[in-house]
């Protein structure tokens, strides 16, 4: 289960593998986790690493196949509210798809660590339950009623703000963060890093030999897409990337223990 991008179009068409039909990634995600279904997939990184810590039988290979600064995805109505800072969404009710999920995690982490946002006065509502079944969400969240919509309670003034999965169409959703492009550079001079989004997993008793073919494949495929920068790969090409991903998820207490940064890949 891979997506369609141009890092991985000649993946796609060379790796001779049986790509299951997944239009959008991230929906097959519990698949990847809770039910082990494919050999090779792509996979959020949070995800992956709360899969780890509850023994899912999985690895990494250093492969980033999507990475994005998420500042522009927390988002206001407009119409209803406005914030001076980041600051203010301490008492607010907050959206976000799930808790676990990686672009909300990422988020989190930035308020917190960036703008010093106390997390535990932020009410955070929910719609989808964690892609891995162990994790459970902290006390200070709450599940959205059965059919409700992030956007459409955002406009209706049922939440104050929310985490989006992609940047907003509607004009009346601003950016928490007036700047995010701006915002997203200071983060990344202060970390050193990029925001990992999805990275090529496969399964733990996979032949390493087949593994580093796959791993092969994907480089020539990113080659074949002009190796943007966005799609590190290498372990010490991201070592500090998966560090800094490992603090984010750590801080926030999501994981029994820290790992090192080898455990992922074995």
């Amino acid at each position: 289960m891979v997506g369609d991008y141009p890092v991985t179009r000649l993946f796609r068409q060379k790796a001779g593998f049986d790509f299951a039909d997944v239009k959008v990634p991230n929906t097959a995600f519990k698949r990847v986790v809770r039910d082990l279904e494919f050999d090779v997939a792509e996979l959020a990184i949070m995800t992956f690493l709360l899969a780890k810590a509850h023994g899912k039988p999985l690895r990494l290979l250093p492969a980033v196949v999507t990475s994005r600064f998420q500042h522009p995805l927390l988002v206001f109505n407009s119409e209803r509210n406005s914030f001076k800072s980041a600051k203010d969404l301490e008492g607010k009710r907050v959206g976000q798809r799930s808790y676990s999920v990686t672009t909300a995690t990422w988020i989190r982490g930035i308020l917190a660590d960036q703008y010093g946002v106390d997390l535990a006065k932020i009410q955070w509502v929910t719609f989808e339950e964690p892609h891995v079944a162990e994790f459970r969400d902290p006390p200070n969240v709450e599940k959205a009623a059965s059919g409700k919509d992030v956007t459409e309670m955002l406009l209706a003034g049922e939440i104050d703000a929310a985490i989006l999965g992609a940047a907003p169409t509607d004009p009346r959703l601003k950016p928490v963060f007036p700047d995010p492009e701006a915002a997203a550079a200071e983060w990344r001079k202060k970390f050193g890093a990029i925001q990992i989004n999805h990275m090529l997993v496969v399964r733990s008793e996979m032949d390493e030999g087949l593994s580093d073919n796959i791993y092969k494949m994907f480089l020539e495929s990113k080659s074949s897409a002009g190796n943007p920068a966005a799609n590190p790969c290498g372990l010490e090409e991201n070592r500090r990337n998966l560090e800094v991903a490992i603090d984010c998820i750590t801080r926030q207490k999501m994981l029994p223990r820290r790992p090192t940064v080898e455990e992922l890949f074995q």
